[in-house]
């Protein structure tokens, strides 16, 4: 099942534009995200395999099923949420039924939460890429022995320099933790190569070092100290580092470059775009995808303020959010039984819809094409329940009998 195959078998509630699109924050490189809501063929729907959602490869476009579409609804979920509000230039096909679910009262309290926890990720998405920005990892992987240090006179040198400066090797050191000493280990060294140590590490992208079995009689060179909390730290930032590179968008990333304040300047106004549709919520019971404060908004993704100026603002106006929820009308929760009834009825309906229009509708059309039959063909009279009344005859026609032309039903 793809999105093909919801259009082509007329299963869509809702189809719409979405994203920055939809907030009117596009630009030429933007991308057109879709996003809508269908319903599970009955038999699918009632078998073994439940889909709750359908994605196209590049994730662009994303359907959710009826059943998990109202599961997030009750949880106030901001990207949910805007479906309800889809601007009339986003909207590309609506079902009648889906106006239903709009019906019911969702918007609740727990948007402060929602709106307001999902602009701070956004804001630690941005100080991420200002970390990556200001410190790029070089592609060559340090190993443990980065991490290690040998006591040396009255303190401390890095591993590979003393190896160097005995004219030693990794491999033919041995190791021996020291009792109630976190990774610490004293270390010996086979010159001969015949007493089986097992070096310091046994692979580059070991976890770990390794210990030794050592002869009895065998001296310690020195001491060794582990920074396994460091190695594990620099093993996390490397991963995501490199994951980011080759993940990133490019001209995002390109963009970020250009004005020069080192931040992914993106992820910085969808963080006052959530704060400032939080607030609208609380005040105005209603969300607003259009954006009205383009212009503000526009100013952020260009760069134009600094970093820690908008982190600050951000923060702040994260932390006035309880104030304005605290004198907000809103409900504490979304209509839960509301929900329920409307998801139950909406199936319902929707199934039996699809029953009576299997004989009628060639599974060939999409739901786009439906919606623009309905709004130039022009609805039909019926007339096969409108009973004709019959004219008055004189009482001595009552006798008369008629010829079978003459006799008709009530239906003509």
């Amino acid at each position: 099942m793809d999105t093909t195959y919801l259009k082509q078998n007329h299963l869509l509630l809702l189809d719409s534009i979405s994203g920055s699109k939809a907030y009117g924050l596009d630009n030429a490189q933007s991308d057109t995200d879709i996003r809508g809501v269908f319903v599970l063929p009955q038999a699918t729907f009632y078998g073994l395999n439940y889909t709750p959602q359908i994605n196209n490869e590049s994730n662009d476009i994303t359907y959710y099923e009826l059943r998990r579409f109202i599961e997030l609804l009750a949880k106030n979920n901001p990207n949910i949420l805007e479906l309800l509000y889809v601007p009339k230039e986003s909207l590309l096909y609506e079902h009648p039924l889906f106006a239903k679910i709009k019906q019911v009262q969702v918007l609740s309290k727990l948007c402060k939460n929602t709106f307001g926890n999902y602009a701070m990720a956004q804001i630690k998405k941005a100080r991420g890429l200002n970390k990556k920005i200001l410190n790029p990892m070089s592609p060559d992987r340090k190993t443990i022995l980065d991490f290690c240090y040998i006591v040396y006179q009255q303190g401390s040198i890095p591993l590979k320099k003393w190896l160097k400066l005995r004219g030693l090797v990794q491999e033919q050191c041995g190791l021996v933790n020291i009792p109630h000493m976190r990774n610490m280990y004293a270390v010996y060294y086979d010159n001969s190569n015949q007493l089986g140590y097992r070096g310091i590490i046994q692979k580059d992208h070991a976890n770990d070092v390794v210990v030794s079995s050592i002869p009895r009689g065998e001296r310690a060179l020195t001491y060794l100290s582990f920074n396994k909390d460091g190695y594990s730290s620099y093993c996390k930032d490397y991963k995501e580092y490199w994951e980011w590179v080759s993940e990133r968008n490019d001209t995002r990333y390109q963009s970020t470059l250009e004005h020069g304040k080192n931040y992914d300047a993106k992820n910085l106004m969808h963080t006052f775009r959530l704060l400032t549709m939080a607030e609208e919520i609380a005040q105005k019971g209603k969300v607003i995808v259009r954006r009205p404060d383009r212009d503000q908004l526009l100013k952020i993704k260009n760069g134009e303020f600094e970093y820690d100026d908008l982190v600050k603002q951000a923060e702040d106006r994260a932390n006035r959010l309880d104030e304005l929820y605290a004198k907000s009308k809103l409900p504490e929760q979304p209509d839960i039984e509301g929900l329920e009834k409307v998801l139950a009825s909406t199936r319902e309906a929707f199934y039996k819809e699809m029953e009576g229009e299997k004989t009628v509708l060639p599974v060939t059309k999409t739901a786009q094409d439906l919606v623009k039959e309905k709004t130039t063909t022009k609805p039909q009279v019926a007339t096969a329940s409108v009973k004709p009344q019959k004219a008055k005859k004189p009482a001595k026609a009552a006798t008369q009998k008629k010829s079978p032309k003459e006799s008709t039903s009530n239906g003509e």
